[in-house]
């Protein structure tokens, strides 16, 4: 299992969720992918998502005032 980080600070939404999916993609089952954001419409859309397409949300911290650190394990 590898960790990946992917740094979407700054960019609005719904770049956040693009990046992230088509980051997870290159990513094999078991991957870890820690995802940086400060767009508050990702709060709902990135742990949605992962949801939706079988990912697991290992964890998802506050990061500071305006900003957020979620961590998606990519499913089978």
């Amino acid at each position: 299992m590898a960790t990946y980080t992917l740094e979407t600070n700054g960019a609005v939404c719904p770049f956040p969720l693009i990046d992230a999916k088509q980051a997870i993609a290159q990513l094999q089952s078991g991957d870890d992918l820690v995802i940086d954001f400060d767009c508050t419409q990702a709060t709902e859309a990135l742990p949605q998502w992962a949801a939706e397409d079988g990912h697991d949300v290992v964890s998802f911290d506050r990061a500071g005032d305006a900003g957020w650190t979620i961590t998606v394990r990519k499913g089978t």
